[in-house]
């Protein structure tokens, strides 16, 4: 999966080939095939050294999902998937927690990747020591700007990574400031959401601290149908109450 959309940078030898019909005859060693009875060709494999970044955005909202599947318990599925993958692939993933502060953990790759990640998980106290989404938490999980946020990731845009963003968007206030990434290239942006989410009629009250002025506000987080940001298709959804693993691969592909 990860080969098949994220594109390595080059080819690089891998071996000699004895030559039949339907190869390609640019790839024809010459000099080879002069020393020897047969027609040797040249194959190559894709050079890999793609760096996906993954940027983890908490928020409250998070915490609640369909039948004891939270959110952010499918968002750290997603990305330890990915670190699977990716050690698999030789790939690297870097991913970037917006909490209280910006952690930017180092790119890595497979069960190391995976091991460091749990680790920061249980150090921010978002998960107990058997791997269980702690769902209780005290104070706001998330105190960044969306300014804040963008800038991060343009950032890794301009360097061209390939840019993974996971969270449910009940943070995004300013579509027209998101808009403006979320039609590039190497971005790829999933909202992941629960039934609830979904809901168009009742209002759904949301309790929670203003990270900014540490007071209580209410917010309604009834979904919107004429909402641009939904209406352009800029992101793809992941429901909590599906296949997630699956959908994200089918997604992504």
């Amino acid at each position: 999966m990860l080969k098949s959309h994220f594109r390595g940078s080059g080819l690089q030898f891998r071996e000699h080939q004895i030559y039949v019909p339907g190869d390609d005859v640019r790839f024809i060693d010459w000099k080879l095939s002069a020393r020897s009875q047969n027609t040797y060709v040249k194959t190559f494999e894709e050079e890999r050294n793609v760096e996906i970044v993954v940027m983890m955005d908490l928020s409250q909202t998070l915490l609640y999902g369909f039948e004891d599947v939270s959110k952010l318990q499918a968002m750290i599925e997603i990305i330890g998937l990915l670190y699977i993958l990716a050690g698999e692939t030789h790939d690297l993933v870097r991913v970037v927690i917006w909490s209280n502060k910006t952690i930017n953990l180092p790119p890595k790759k497979g069960k190391e990747g995976l091991t460091l990640f749990i680790s920061m998980l249980e150090r921010l106290g978002l998960i107990d020591e058997d791997g269980k989404v702690i769902l209780k938490q005290k104070g706001p999980l998330n105190n960044h700007t969306e300014e804040n946020k963008i800038a991060q990731i343009k950032s890794f845009l301009a360097r061209r990574k390939e840019v993974i963003y996971l969270g449910d968007l009940s943070l995004v206030k300013n579509k027209e400031l998101w808009g403006k990434i979320l039609d590039k290239k190497n971005m790829h942006c999933f909202r992941v959401f629960s039934p609830v989410d979904k809901n168009t009629d009742l209002p759904f009250l949301f309790k929670a601290k203003n990270p900014l002025t540490n007071r209580g506000v209410v917010t309604d987080l009834r979904s919107s149908e004429k909402d641009p940001l939904f209406m352009k298709q800029r992101f793809k959804e992941i429901g909590v109450h599906e296949r997630y693993l699956e959908k994200f691969v089918k997604e992504l592909v």
